[in-house]
């Protein structure tokens, strides 16, 4: 099973990231900042937070859902707010989405909020809301089930480093993996975490016997050359030990976004 993490930017790099996704031949992709404009009369829309302005793809979700045809697409939303589309208002979803190829069965699902709460009249002040949604599945070619987990880390305005707030997201994102995750099975958590590698969050991911592959496979940037910030870390990929890994790399090139896209095959 192959299983890719990505965040996509809000498709701001529209044509090269929906052409990786349609030849990367994942089983489960698991994509964050995934927009969705069901009003829009246009292919691009105009996202202004005080003095940034960026152009965002209208309706992403529904254009990559097309070139994996294959795939069961799952949406969660963690907001709904104003983009302007032209010379008028538009409403768009922003969330995480999944897509798990059809010959793999969903046999449980957890959504839920770990930061925050859904927010339907606007993004809403910083840090925003975050959601993680898990996924048991069969692999019939494995014969056998596992759990596959996402999530967006919130994003504080004051850097990556360890806060309460976080904690409490950590502890949230443990206890939601838990209630669906049945020991001896295999385990994956995957996502643009926005934490750095020493941070608390992975002690208390750890209580569930998960270790990340980024930085104990040497792995020292997940940032393409279009984020010029310094501090290289914000994405991870965590296994527990019931999966054998067979490949994980984190994709240099092709550049689809201002993160690099994460992909684990296992065995």
């Amino acid at each position: 099973m192959k299983i890719l993490s990505l965040n996509v930017w809000g498709g701001m790099l529209h044509a090269p990231l929906l052409d990786y996704l349609a030849t990367a031949d994942a089983d489960v992709y698991c994509l964050q900042e995934v927009p969705r404009a069901i009003g829009a009369r246009s292919d691009w829309l105009t996202y202004r937070d005080g003095a940034v302005e960026l152009q965002q793809r209208a309706n992403l979700y529904r254009e990559i859902a097309e070139i994996l045809s294959g795939h069961d697409g799952f949406f969660a939303p963690t907001a709904r707010g104003e983009l302007m589309d032209g010379d008028r208002p538009c409403h768009q979803q922003f969330g995480l989405a999944t897509f798990i190829r059809q010959d793999i069965s969903v046999i449980g699902q957890a959504l839920d909020f770990v930061h925050g709460t859904f927010s339907p009249h606007g993004f809403g002040a910083h840090p925003r809301a975050r959601n993680a949604h898990a996924f048991r599945l069969y692999d019939y070619k494995a014969d056998r089930a596992l759990t596959v987990a996402q999530f967006h880390g919130l994003r504080e305005l004051n850097g990556k480093g360890d806060t309460p707030a976080r904690a409490y997201q950590a502890d949230a994102l443990a206890s939601l993996i838990g209630g669906l995750y049945r020991d001896g099975e295999g385990l994956v958590l995957c996502g643009d975490f926005n934490v750095l590698p020493d941070s608390a969050t992975f002690t208390t991911l750890g209580r569930l016997g998960l270790t990340d592959l980024v930085t104990t496979r040497g792995f020292t940037d997940t940032r393409t050359s279009l984020y010029t910030k310094s501090g290289r870390y914000a994405d991870y990929m965590l296994v527990n030990d019931a999966l054998r890994v067979e490949t994980f790399t984190v994709v240099e090139t092709p550049e689809v976004s201002d993160h690099r896209p994460l992909l684990l095959a296992i065995g």
